[in-house]
Formats: C-alpha cells, sequence, structure tokens
C-alpha cells in the first residue's frame, strides 16, 4: 500500500502562551494554514486536531497542530527547544508531514 503525505515547510518566530500551563508555538503562516485546512476533515481525529511529523533542524518529532483563528499552531515541546538552543521570539525553519491515509 502506497502512503500519501502532504509535505509544508515554513519559516515563522516562537511565540509563548501564558496560560496556566504555558507552552511554545509557532504560527502557521495563512497560506500554508489554508492548505492544511483544505485537507483537515480527512486527517483531524477530532476537535480539528492534526496529528503530524515535525523537523527543526536536526530534531524530529510526533505533535498535533492546533487549529486558531483561522491559522493552525504547532507546539514546540522543551525537549526540542533544548535540543535545537531555541527561545522565545526565535525565527525557525518547520518541516511538516502529514500523513493523508
Amino acid at each position: 500500500m502506497h502512503k500519501m503525505f502532504m509535505n509544508i515547510e515554513f519559516t515563522n518566530k516562537i511565540w509563548l502562551w501564558k496560560g496556566p500551563a504555558p507552552w511554545f508555538f509557532v504560527t502557521i503562516p495563512m497560506e500554508q494554514s489554508g492548505d492544511i485546512k483544505f485537507i483537515s476533515s480527512a486527517v483531524t481525529y477530532g476537535w480539528g486536531v492534526i496529528p503530524v511529523q515535525v523537523r527543526i533542524g536536526k530534531t524530529e518529532w510526533k505533535t498535533s497542530l492546533f487549529p486558531k483563528d483561522d491559522h493552525y499552531l504547532v507546539p514546540i515541546k522543551a525537549s526540542v527547544r533544548k535540543a535545537e538552543h531555541l527561545e522565545e521570539g526565535d525565527t525557525v525553519t518547520i518541516q511538516l508531514k502529514i500523513h493523508l491515509d
């Protein structure tokens, strides 16, 4: 069986959500968010959340995208920030792989 993926690459800044449990995110730009929204009903597992494989630099991990105000957010784990020496406000290039089947 042939696996199908959507690959997306973009660059944006890391920002901190200062909620009860602070978390770091990178917002996916409007154009790429629109592409993801187009296929979202086929790949979400509920609440618009979409499982993805992410790469920043040499670090790769699995996470889920969160929908927010017509964009999607990529959560950046502490272990990834530490491995890649990243902080709030840093600009990063992110590669996403979304399984379509």
